[in-house]
């Protein structure tokens, strides 16, 4: 997980906790003033955002433990692609010019530029370095692209 993967997580994580949960809280105490619980719809769905709530509070509290957060920018610049790496990749067909950085599942952002590291492209790029070309098996096809560029930021 990147450094700003790990923070986004945490302020999620806060946002949950201090906000969302004792917002959940009072809407179950109002629901219950209501009287019967059996037929009392906004309960019901007080009590499901809960669920929701506790399930992504655990959800991201384990992800956070068992992560380890790479910042890119600590490590010595090679040239070759790593996670966290930002690339420029120069189609060879077309030249057209495609930027991406490569980050864990939870935070690729396609229409950002972030990729998951287990994507095609990702998996393509990874290991290699400046100025070699890759070939991404692609839905539509195979595409040719050549490393123009890799950035520790």
């Amino acid at each position: 997980m990147t450094v700003a993967g790990a923070e986004s997580l945490r302020e999620e994580l806060n946002e949950l906790k201090s906000v969302a949960r004792p917002r959940i809280t009072k809407a179950i105490a109002e629901a219950r003033e209501h009287g019967d619980l059996k037929e009392n719809a906004e309960y019901h769905a007080a009590r499901e955002q809960q669920s929701f709530c506790e399930g992504r509070i655990a959800e991201i509290e384990s992800k956070l433990a068992d992560s380890q957060i790479i910042d890119v920018t600590k490590i010595e610049a090679t040239g070759r692609v790593i996670f966290g790496t930002t690339v420029t990749l120069i189609n060879i067909d077309t030249d057209q010019t495609v930027m991406y950085q490569i980050v864990g599942e939870d935070e690729a952002d396609v229409p950002k530029g972030k990729i998951s590291v287990s994507s095609p492209i990702a998996r393509a790029i990874m290991g290699k370095q400046e100025g070699d070309e890759i070939v991404v098996n692609a839905p539509a096809g195979d595409v040719e692209y050549e490393i123009d560029k890799v950035e520790y930021k």
